[in-house]
């Protein structure tokens, strides 16, 4: 029987100042995301989007970063997504900024752990003592491993989602000064784009899938700044000498050689700032390469 993936778009611009986001998962709908996936012989259940509060409802949490919303956000994707597991379907998320990983990756993990794939241009691993922007999308992953907001923490279950040792952090290259210390130490495995350049992402993809071999499921989180704005330009937070059309290619064709996907985020989509939807057809062609397509 064919497995079920489930689309949930979560379109939250709450966790920057960048307009734009929150029509990432209507980008990826127009650019054909379910007939693809559908012609690799997935059934496609398109559950539409979770309710996000428009920006400017929110005047009274602009002061907190727009903490409350951002949270009740989270524990409404976190749901969403265990209940997609608890039926045996892979949730596929369509973002909006990254604060929503909180939720679906909190719940990928809520009933068994997860391996986590994170691949950004940047850490997102602030604090709230060591941001700069105080945008609670810089913050994402430092949440996931117990360190930030408390309302954040506790999205799935009390306590940190994740252990160093189950993240692995691929096509980082853009840092801030705390943020870099703190990633130094925290026992995250970081695989920069010096080291894509020196070593290949093919080698650095096998080794990093090595490093989780301790988890049996894992989840990606595909944050499309980590592409090169040459090929991906509809994003908020461009950064040159990212990741080719081709190394993107590849590495979400090894994770799919794995067999151990079992949820994908896609986020930072913003139509505002692309080229012909450029960004959202080429985050499609990637899902379709997670989801197992293949040149022969």
């Amino acid at each position: 029987m064919a497995r079920t993936i489930e689309i949930i778009g979560v379109p939250i611009d709450l966790g920057q100042t960048q307009r734009g986001v929150e029509m990432g998962p209507a980008a990826m709908r127009y650019a054909g995301l379910s007939p693809r996936l559908a012609a690799l012989g997935y059934r496609i259940r398109d559950g539409g989007n979770i309710e996000v509060p428009i920006r400017e409802t929110l005047v009274s949490e602009q002061p907190l970063h727009y903490l409350p919303s951002i949270s009740r956000t989270c524990r409404t994707t976190c749901e969403a997504v265990r209940n997609a597991l608890a039926i045996g379907h892979v949730p596929l998320l369509l973002g909006g900024d990254h604060t929503f990983a909180i939720g679906s990756i909190g719940g990928s993990s809520a009933d068994a752990p997860v391996g986590l794939i994170w691949i950004d241009a940047h850490g997102d691993f602030n604090t709230p003592q060591t941001t700069i922007t105080g945008n609670i999308h810089g913050m994402t992953l430092a949440v996931l491993l117990g360190d930030g907001y408390p309302e954040l923490v506790e999205v799935g279950r009390p306590g940190p989602t994740l252990l160093p040792e189950d993240v692995v952090m691929i096509g980082v290259r853009d840092l801030d000064p705390e943020e870099r210390e703190r990633l130094r130490n925290s026992g995250i495995t970081v695989y920069t784009m010096r080291d894509i350049d020196e070593r290949g992402i093919g080698a650095v993809t096998r080794e990093a899938l090595e490093r989780l071999e301790h988890r049996e499921r894992l989840h990606v989180s595909l944050d499309m700044d980590a592409l090169d704005p040459q090929i991906a330009p509809g994003v908020g937070t461009a950064v040159p000498g990212g990741l080719t059309f081709r190394e993107g290619q590849l590495l979400m064709e090894i994770i799919a050689d794995s067999g151990r996907c079992c949820a994908l985020d896609i986020v930072e989509i913003n139509p505002i700032l692309d080229r012909h939807n450029q960004t959202a057809r080429l985050a499609v062609d990637l899902a379709a390469s997670l989801f197992g397509k293949r040149i022969l």
